[in-house]
């Protein structure tokens, strides 16, 4: 899968750090994180910033109830702005801000290959870099951070959405609305790449009908 799905998944998470505008301050609007639904979808078209576009889908496919913890499969699948065609990634999440405090199952699905599951041993070492360096949480500070500009009325190939515009420190730029799965409508990077809203619905299923394939586990050093 090219590059930019990482790039996606933070604006993703973005977004549903953003999910709730009840108001015009940004800190109040990203207490409300992590709210999803089982079926909630938002497609985009994206430009990279050179110009070259590519599509991408958000939504939460699936739930599994785990001890006392409600889990939710966040799936992101389009195509890259390269050569390598379309692809598919799904996370299981406590949520997608800061309670996204570890990664409990992945499933990876590229063009022409099986969808393949990663061993637990992965997702123990992708837990530690997250707590190492949480992007959930440096995006949930970036989103508290950000200036209000005032409420727009936006009109992307989704249709017309009034949308709260948000600034960022770092340059970039959100409208961001309730009514929207995900909360984006339109973003744009410091990078130049954008995100625009061109369908949306409750109704998603997951993009992977196989099962998945078990990934053979990693080998550890334990001189290491």
């Amino acid at each position: 899968m090219s590059r930019f799905v990482p790039t996606l998944a933070a604006s993703a998470s973005l977004g549903i750090c953003c999910l709730s505008l009840a108001a015009q301050d940004p800190a109040e609007l990203c207490k409300a994180i992590g709210t999803v639904t089982v079926g909630q979808w938002a497609s985009y078209s994206v430009t990279g910033a050179s110009g070259h576009r590519g599509k991408a889908r958000f939504a939460i496919v699936g739930s599994e109830r785990r001890r006392d913890t409600t889990l939710y499969w966040f799936e992101i699948s389009g195509n890259g702005t390269g050569t390598r065609g379309e692809g598919v990634m799904q996370v299981l999440v406590p949520g997608l801000g800061v309670e996204a405090s570890g990664i409990h199952g992945m499933v990876v699905k590229t063009a022409g290959q099986p969808a393949m599951k990663m061993p637990d041993q992965m997702l123990g070492m992708m837990n530690q870099r997250m707590a190492e360096n949480n992007p959930a949480l440096a995006i949930t500070r970036r989103c508290a951070s950000a200036r209000a500009v005032g409420w727009e009325t936006v009109t992307v190939p989704a249709g017309s959405v009034k949308a709260l515009h948000m600034k960022d420190l770092e340059g970039g730029e959100a409208w961001m609305s309730r009514d929207i799965p995900f909360g984006i409508v339109k973003a744009h990077s410091k990078d130049g790449e954008d995100l625009v809203l061109t369908g949306r619905g409750m109704d998603a299923k997951s993009s992977i009908t196989e099962k998945p394939m078990e990934m053979p586990g990693i080998m550890m050093n334990p001189h290491e």
